[in-house]
């Protein structure tokens, strides 16, 4: 199944302060296999960033003035997630601001009920453990270190790890009636080392684990 990793930066925490969007970064996954399909962009908020934001994501209200208003990237945005189930980091503060985005434009409103919500995973996993970004990172032993300050693509990389590790899929989940697919986006990606490729035994070694089993369900273990 198709997913997309999702995160975004913003002027503020709140919408209701009139806080606004000012990068979108999504990266795609097939059976929690990352794909080559990405869409990230800067936008220009129309608003100046909060002290607070820029110390999050480091982007000035400079940077941000040559950048597209999110009016000029919408569809192309809501063409990438079509039909695909989100994965997000604190779902409630994104969605919150991508549906303010969308409402602005008098756009339909993204559906939570196709949301995952890694937060609310972690918290479930680990009660009373810190369920932060960073700190999921270091539990698992993710590489994190590239993340200075908040950017989405970085984030969207990491999280991504994460949700793996979350559902205790390290591995690619496998489907035999797929595995040629599997092979082949396995070969596509591998500078990525995180994902681990499946490795068939051998006939021979088939054959010896059949013969050891053989002889040892002769012994009387009771």
């Amino acid at each position: 199944m198709k997913e997309i990793i999702l995160d975004t930066e913003t002027t503020g925490l709140s919408v209701r302060e009139g806080h606004r969007i000012v990068e979108i970064g999504c990266i795609e996954i097939d059976d929690l296999i990352p794909t080559q399909n990405k869409f990230h962009c800067y936008l220009n908020p129309e608003r100046k960033v909060s002290e607070k934001a820029l110390e999050v994501h480091g982007y000035t209200d400079e940077f941000l003035s040559t950048k597209k208003k999110f009016s000029e990237v919408v569809d192309e945005f809501l063409n990438f997630i079509e039909n695909k189930r989100l994965v997000i980091h604190n779902a409630e503060f994104d969605l919150s601001h991508l549906n303010n985005e969308l409402t602005l434009l008098g756009k339909k409103k993204l559906n939570n009920e196709n949301v995952i919500d890694t937060l609310a995973l972690a918290r479930d996993k680990f009660p009373g453990s810190p369920t932060s970004l960073d700190a999921l990172c270091k539990r698992y032993r993710i590489d994190n270190s590239e993340r200075t300050q908040h950017t989405a693509l970085i984030d969207c990389d990491l999280l991504a790890k994460v949700y793996i590790n979350l559902l205790d899929q390290k591995e690619p989940t496998l489907n035999f009636k797929n595995e040629e697919n599997i092979k082949a986006k396995l070969n596509s990606n591998v500078t990525n080392q995180y994902y681990k490729k499946v490795i068939k035994p051998t006939e021979e070694e088939l054959k010896l684990h059949e013969e050891y089993l053989k002889s040892s369900l002769k012994k009387n273990f009771f």
